[in-house]
């Protein structure tokens, strides 16, 4: 059993994450919850923080929001001096909501609308991450329009493909994202770009995957940014002042996951960029980075309420639970794997080999296939380890089940961060035109 962060178990034999016990917290808050170790969250930004510090090298350490955005999370990333990378118009109104600091919010994304764009300009955000060539013309027209100056990056596919699952590799050059360094369309951008007299060139941006375990492909990103970088300023005159590398550190989910410690991956960036940037004569440019998955991956746990289960003989043994892909879609998507105990029984043995189903109407929705268990009972809770990212952020409301609530845990105190959806939140957006309103059966 591997446990992460704050998590134990105590001399009841029940699971403990921040001080409090989960079956205290189901009975408060109810099933399926989402518990968020704060400790851990805290601990995850600061490691950033201090690694780069360390480098001696200016930067900025941005939380990628899309993995888990809620008030509650921007407040803490404000609290331990990070910025914020939005990708939508409802993450930056949740950033904006929680009083996130302005200046401190980059905006990503391959398609914002001119609403979003306009959003952004309004609020006065740090910077824009322009992903193509319609961006651009328009972003320079709409801050043309209020008198405004921004800053950019422009987001480049360095043709680095890091070992990850394909869905969620952006780096290499087949990718719906960015400037291509390959076919010379990111030369192109950065050109038109200085031609555009409401846009301010700060650098570039790149991302090449997500869940990376090794440093190696950072290392290639970055001889290749600043190889650019350097031909830039060559040939064009510009010199960049930052140079974003993107996120896609790895976290442990299972034996058998590999992470390196933060303070690896800083240090393979910061060395790098040392390195090549100094060969070259071209002055230290500021580093952000945007980690998301590994500063809340594994401070989340999910818990569940056993219910039925179904025995077939000699092939499997299915646990069903109340929850599934509405809360955690990502074993259905990406074939995700997770590790889980029987929080109010994790002292007792293994007895027999199970497979979690969710609720869902769904044959798809399995949770974990061939997991270890004591001999679970209707009423039982099973803790699912490792769903801080990319769980509540792409839950749904599939077979109109409603989204759990999520639960903040730090020395012993467990704080509601978002309600519980109600029944009246599943409808509350519906509307029955007046021609439906009257049955024609009723005539």
């Amino acid at each position: 059993m591997y446990l992460h962060g704050t998590s134990k178990i105590n001399e009841k034999g029940h699971l403990e994450i921040g001080g409090c016990d989960v079956t205290d917290l189901a009975k408060e808050f109810g099933t399926p919850l989402y518990i968020v170790d704060e400790t851990l969250v805290r601990q995850r930004a600061r490691e950033y923080v201090e690694a780069f510090k360390a480098s001696g090298l200016k930067f900025q350490v941005a939380y990628a929001s899309k993995a888990f955005s809620v008030m509650a999370m921007c407040a803490i990333a404000e609290q331990e001096g990070l910025s914020l990378d939005v990708v939508s118009d409802g993450e930056l109104y949740t950033a904006l909501q929680a009083g996130f600091p302005v200046e401190r919010i980059h905006f990503h994304g391959n398609n914002k609308t001119p609403d979003e764009i306009n959003m952004a300009l309004d609020a006065g955000i740090g910077c824009f991450v322009v992903d193509n060539f319609h961006e651009l013309a328009l972003l320079n027209a709409l801050a043309g329009d209020k008198g405004k100056k921004v800053n950019i990056l422009l987001r480049i596919t360095p043709g680095v493909e890091a070992h990850t699952h394909d869905y969620i590799s952006t780096g290499q050059q087949d990718s719906k994202f960015g400037f291509d360094l390959g076919n010379g369309s990111a030369k192109k951008a950065i050109q038109e770009a200085m031609d555009l007299s409401n846009l301010n060139i700060l650098g570039v941006h790149s991302h090449i995957g997500s869940q990376i375990f090794e440093v190696e492909g950072f290392r290639m990103a970055v001889d290749k940014v600043a190889a650019f970088a350097v031909s830039i300023r060559e040939e064009l005159g510009l010199t960049f002042k930052v140079i974003n590398l993107g996120g896609g550190f790895g976290i442990r989910y299972v034996e058998g996951d590999t992470p390196l410690p933060i303070s690896d991956y800083v240090g393979a960036i910061t060395d790098a960029i040392k390195t090549n940037f100094a060969n070259a004569n071209y002055p230290l440019p500021e580093i952000w980075v945007e980690p998301g998955r590994s500063m809340v991956g594994d401070a989340g746990t999910t818990l569940y309420t056993v219910g039925t289960s179904k025995h077939i003989p000699g092939v499997r043994k299915y646990i069903a639970v109340d929850g599934g892909m509405t809360d955690n879609p990502r074993p259905a998507l990406y074939q995700s794997k997770y590790e889980a105990i029987l929080a109010n029984r994790a002292n007792e043995k293994a007895e027999e080999t199970v497979s979690i189903a969710g609720k869902c109407c769904e044959s798809g929705d399995m949770l974990i296939w061939d997991l270890d268990l004591p001999k679970a009972e209707s009423g039982d809770l099973l803790a699912v380890f490792c769903t801080g990212a990319y769980n509540y952020a792409m839950a749904s409301n599939y077979n109109r089940i409603r989204r759990p609530a999520v639960v903040f845990v730090k020395d012993g105190q467990a704080d509601l961060a978002v309600k519980r959806e109600s029944l009246d939140n599943i409808v509350c957006n519906d509307v029955i035109p007046a021609r439906l309103q009257k049955s024609p059966l009723a005539k």
